[in-house]
């Protein structure tokens, strides 16, 4: 029986999965401290983590029995994977189990900014409105806008393949251009960075995090976007620097914006609360019922692989 700590409550099927090993969840109503993850992980044989959690490299070292640690989120920037290396302690992920309910999302987000769904929302639930009039509370239609999808990894295609049914042109920008059979089958255009900004309606970033792509919008950026574009970031916070957005909305840069990340999260930059053509929700991307259970199945099973001396399943 191994000692598995849990840094943050998961859903009920990741437990079950794990019950056969001493589990310690903690239940706090803040996220972990570094303290607390220090004496949580002190004699645990696996570390199961929300991406909320950050694993330092004083908990790796600190931690003498580790095993694996069983990050629950596509993305790994909250550990660090240099220390965990040097440990020779494999970090293992969720990826791809979040796809679907990512681009939903980043669909809903478009929808809601864009025909000014929260704003509506808002006015009929305090001053009410006058009734239906010609030019009244006018947003714009998603049919015939270029889409501009800045990171075209399963992501990108799954939001991409969703736009289509609402007619908008697919245009992306990456590392490279994918191969012919993708394009055709998203009807799908490859674009430089500098080209795509310029030329797109809507802008969807579902970018990787790293070194390259941190502040890669800034108000340069802004300003060399479309007047009426919209920019949307279901992506990573730091890839935005969010004050250059709050600058480029006021300033009326771009038309809108859309985040379900920010730069200093869980703190949302106080500038874009004030922001009428702003639409903020907390980071719920990947928060259905059906993409949680997944996820923390796979982060179980990530666990028990290890622990039965055999390869993760999805290492990083």
């Amino acid at each position: 029986m191994a000692s598995i700590f849990i840094s943050g409550e998961i859903p009920a099927v990741g437990y079950d999965l794990l019950s056969g090993h001493e589990l310690t969840v903690y239940k706090g109503e803040t996220l972990i401290t570094e303290e607390e993850l220090l004496e949580g992980t002190r004699e645990a044989d696996a570390l199961l983590c929300p991406l909320s959690t950050k694993v330092t490299r004083k908990v790796i070292e600190s931690a003498s029995n580790l095993k694996v640690i069983a990050n629950f989120g596509a993305g790994y920037d909250n550990i660090d994977i240099a220390a965990a290396k040097e440990k020779g302690i494999p970090v293992t992920n969720t990826p791809d189990v979040s796809t679907e309910a990512t681009a939903e999302l980043a669909l809903g987000l478009m929808l809601g900014l864009m025909r000014r769904i929260p704003e509506g929302d808002q006015l009929s639930r305090t001053t009410g409105f006058n009734g239906w009039a010609p030019l009244f509370f006018l947003g714009r239609e998603l049919t015939n806008k270029n889409l501009g999808i800045v990171g075209f990894g399963k992501i990108g295609q799954a939001v991409a393949k969703r736009a289509i049914a609402f007619g908008m042109n697919i245009y992306y920008t990456g590392r490279g251009k994918k191969e012919a059979v993708l394009e055709e089958r998203l009807d799908a255009t490859f674009m430089e960075f500098d080209e795509l900004i310029k030329t797109c309606d809507v802008i969807s970033v579902h970018t990787a995090y790293n070194e390259d792509t941190h502040h890669m919008f800034t108000k340069d950026v802004f300003t060399r976007m479309k007047k009426d574009a919209f920019f949307l970031n279901l992506a990573r916070g730091p890839v935005v620097k969010e004050a250059d957005l709050v600058k480029a909305l006021e300033e009326e840069d771009i038309a809108g914006a859309a985040l379900d990340v920010y730069e200093f999260e869980p703190q949302i930059t106080e500038g874009l609360k004030k922001l009428t053509n702003v639409v903020l929700t907390p980071h719920i991307g990947n928060a259905t019922v059906e993409t949680r259970d997944e996820m923390a199945k796979l982060a179980a099973k990530n666990i028990l692989s290890v622990l039965e001396k055999k390869a993760p399943l999805t290492p990083v």
